[in-house]
């Protein structure tokens, strides 16, 4: 690929994953609005699914070569990137409401499957078939809960709830095409832009080490990035902080598990410090959300400042 190409490719991605996430938001908004099921729910399953297709494809596709260091460090990166950049990033276009059911269920969930990522690598230094399958069994449970909370949301909710956010009224049809279609742009977006800043990258002199640390990482978060951030511009906070969690939920349980059960992965001492910091700043994040039932403007930029001095010391570790 020539240099300037790179950078048509790279313009032309960020286009594709701005427009891409206006379409999968709108899709799925009106998902939520036809199955009357709050967005916070429709976030952490539909849209969390969809967005951690890269982060999926990734540690997958390691744990088949046998580079499974490559499948733990995607998937703890993802989410220290979810948690503080993009609820960061929103937060600076709206504060990110959080209701009081979240703080008390789907919030603490997401801090409870890091510690058990912790426990489980700090036990034996490894992620076995057997740890894996747990993660599996702990995914299915969490499914479960999720399909048990949209169904009681149904009950109690008229036809007309569509959380007072910019929705339009799209036949099911076209629900699946923006949806389909939007999800599709995110994902060659999110491609195109790791191809093109890669070769920028490698022009200007980085490592393929200090690539795969911040562009690759920046990358395969991407599709949560631009679609949390369109869900908050659209007036949908609940759907853009259910992706950020959700998705967070999905990398460790669902991933994390597929590709301990495919080959057994080892732990070392940056993937445990890299889960203690990512369990440490959930909970600091989790007691932003209690002081005032929202992330403000404020508390997004000391979570933005973390996630910079973060990828300070990862490059120079």
């Amino acid at each position: 690929m020539s240099y300037w190409l790179s950078y048509v490719i790279l313009i032309a991605g960020f286009a594709l994953l701005t427009k891409g996430a206006d379409f999968f938001v709108e899709g799925a908004a009106a998902v939520a609005g036809k199955l009357r099921v709050p967005s916070f729910i429709i976030g952490m399953t539909i849209v969390a699914m969809g967005t951690s297709a890269p982060e999926c494809a990734v540690s997958v596709t390691a744990a088949l070569k046998g580079s499974n260091q490559l499948a733990v460090s995607n998937a703890v990166g993802s989410n220290l990137f979810n948690l503080m950049v993009v609820c960061g990033v929103c937060s600076l276009a709206a504060p990110l409401a959080v209701e009081t059911g979240v703080l008390r269920k789907e919030f603490p969930f997401s801090i409870l499957v890091a510690v058990l990522l912790l426990a489980a690598g700090a036990f034996g230094m490894s992620l076995t078939r057997a740890d894996g399958l747990i993660l599996l069994a702990v995914f299915v449970i969490f499914l479960f809960w999720m399909i048990k909370s949209a169904c009681i949301s149904r009950e109690k909710q008229s036809g007309d709830d569509t959380e007072g956010g910019e929705q339009k009224n799209l036949s099911v049809f076209r629900c699946v095409v923006y949806i389909a279609g939007g999800l599709a742009a995110i994902v060659l977006g999110g491609d195109w832009v790791v191809d093109g800043a890669s070769v920028i990258a490698e022009s200007f002199g980085m490592s393929q080490n200090l690539i795969g640390l911040t562009v690759v990482a920046f990358g395969t978060s991407l599709p949560e990035l631009v679609t949390s951030f369109a869900a908050a511009r659209k007036k949908q906070a609940d759907m853009a902080l259910g992706n950020v969690i959700g998705s967070n939920i999905f990398n460790i349980l669902l991933i994390l598990g597929l590709a301990a059960v495919i080959s057994p992965m080892s732990f070392n001492m940056e993937n445990l410090i890299d889960t203690g910091i990512l369990t440490g700043l959930s909970i600091e994040v989790y007691f932003f959300c209690r002081k005032d039932h929202d992330i403000r403007r404020t508390e997004g930029i000391i979570m933005l400042a973390q996630y910079a001095l973060y990828t300070l010391y990862i490059c120079m570790r």
